[in-house]
């Protein structure tokens, strides 16, 4: 496949990240910008559809606090343990990026992303971190050879 044929780009049609609109709005933002600079040029009759959805993800913190209690007499023991998780679960987002044929109406090219995310962050550090999570996942575009 020769992907230098590809130069010009649309969001897909049904284009739905499954972000809410402010961070859907950044996401696109970085989205555009990145492409440009890869020398894609946006067009009403592209060569691809790029698509963007988004799971998003709770993990549990890794760091316990270990807590054990002992005793015993006689002929009697008795241990009780456990661990105590520090920090809440921490928010991840998952974005696959999708590149679609326009004519073929094919995936061709796929790049999926992990990134920690921080509900509560200001607008700024939000449009940074999406920006970030854009250019890792294009940087394998076009895939080499």
């Amino acid at each position: 496949m020769n992907f230098d044929n590809y130069v010009t780009y649309s969001l897909y049609p049904e284009f739905h990240s499954g972000l809410s609109q402010l961070d859907e709005r950044r996401l696109v933002s970085g989205l555009e910008s990145t492409l440009q600079e890869k020398g894609f040029s946006s067009s009403q009759m592209p060569d691809l559809y790029v698509n963007v959805y988004t799971e998003e993800f709770q993990e549990q913190s890794r760091n316990n606090i270990g807590i054990g209690v002992g005793g015993g007499g006689g002929n009697l023991g008795v241990g009780v343990s456990g661990g105590i998780p520090l920090g809440g679960p921490k928010t991840f987002l998952k974005l696959t990026f999708d590149f679609i044929d326009v004519q073929d109406d094919s995936l061709i090219w796929q790049a999926v992303v992990e990134s920690k995310f921080d509900p509560d962050a200001s607008p700024e550090k939000r449009q940074a971190r999406f920006e970030r999570i854009v250019k890792k996942a294009l940087e394998g575009y076009p895939p080499k050879k």
